[in-house]
C-alpha cells in the first residue's frame, strides 16, 4: 500500500511550493548551506540530491533536466564541474540536516540543510593581510 508516500504540501499551492523548493535548492547549491524549517529541509533535500546526481552523470540531457529546477547558469556550471568531482566516489547522501532548535516567534523547528564535505571557511581577508594592519613608518630627519 502507498499510504502517505507523496510529498508534503507545506500549506501552499502547488505552484508556490514548487517555486519555493526550487529557490531553496538553488540557494543550497550556491551557498552550500541554508537555514530553514525542518519539513522544508526534508523536502528540499530530495530535490538537491537528485540535481547533484544529474551533475555526476553529466551530458546534455541531464543538464536540461537539472535546468528545470536550477535556473541559474553559473550554479549549473558549478554542479556539473565542482560538485561532479567532489562527489564522484560518494554513492549518495550528499546533504545533511542538522536540527537547530525551535524558532522564537512561532515555535517551528529549525534545521540547517548543508552539503557534506564542504570546504571549511577561509580566514577573513584582514587577518591574512598583515601588511595593511601595520602602522606606517615615519621618517625623522
Amino acid at each position: 500500500m502507498r499510504h502517505k508516500v507523496g510529498q508534503r504540501k507545506l500549506h501552499r499551492t502547488t505552484s508556490h511550493r514548487l517555486a519555493m523548493l526550487h529557490n531553496m535548492v538553488t540557494s543550497l547549491l550556491e551557498h552550500e548551506a541554508i537555514r530553514t524549517t525542518l519539513p522544508k529541509a526534508k523536502e528540499a533535500r530530495a530535490l538537491a540530491e537528485r540535481i547533484i546526481t544529474l551533475g555526476k552523470r553529466g551530458g546534455l540531457s541531464n543538464v536540461r533536466l537539472a535546468e528545470r529546477t536550477v535556473r541559474n547558469r553559473a550554479i549549473l556550471q558549478k554542479v556539473f564541474s565542482e560538485y561532479k568531482t567532489r562527489y564522484a566516489t560518494r554513492p549518495g547522501g550528499y546533504t545533511r540536516i542538522v536540527r537547530l532548535g525551535f524558532r522564537r516567534g512561532d515555535g517551528a523547528e529549525m534545521a540547517l540543510l548543508e552539503l557534506v564535505d564542504r570546504p571549511a571557511k577561509a580566514a577573513p581577508a584582514e587577518a591574512q593581510d598583515t601588511g595593511a594592519a601595520e602602522a606606517p613608518e615615519t621618517k625623522t630627519e
